[in-house]
């Protein structure tokens, strides 16, 4: 079974994180952390196939861990799970090897959709004002594989 890594500074996030991933998707969680460089600590030792990374964090912020964890593992999933998702470009993403970005304020809604989609690679239809694609989806229908 897929392993998910949960990253925030909010314990608070990180508990509602694992509530809606574990009932939701039945995939586990297999840790958290609570910045960057526990995250790359984290990954290292327990090889998620995804992780849900916070943006603004302390010690090491989300876009800094996603250079090192795409790195040192280059098939790890990676959504940026932040409330500046509006600032964060295609571009940007791509450079620092983000998968999706999905906002805070809207995404707890759709994040299992994204988190079954990114780890079964099925298209998934989106909704632009709740994230922004980031080139590794394909996000064109809702067909589900049998």
């Amino acid at each position: 079974m897929p392993g998910i890594l949960i990253v925030d500074d909010n314990p608070s996030i990180r508990y509602l994180l694992r509530v809606c991933v574990e009932s939701k998707t039945g995939f586990a969680v297999c840790g958290e952390a609570g910045h960057g460089v526990e995250a790359i600590e984290k990954a290292r030792e327990l090889h998620p196939d995804l992780i849900i990374l916070d943006l603004s964090m302390p010690i090491m912020n989300g876009a800094e861990a996603a250079v090192v964890l795409k790195r040192s593992m280059p098939r790890v999933k990676i959504i940026l799970f932040t409330m500046h998702a509006d600032n964060i470009g295609k571009a940007l993403g791509a450079a620092v090897g983000i998968d999706l970005t999905l906002s805070k304020s809207d995404g707890l809604l759709k994040l299992d959709e994204h988190v079954k989609a990114l780890l079964t690679q099925a298209p998934l239809a989106v909704q632009t004002e709740d994230l922004t694609n980031i080139g590794a989806v394909s996000v064109t229908n809702t067909e589900r594989p049998a």
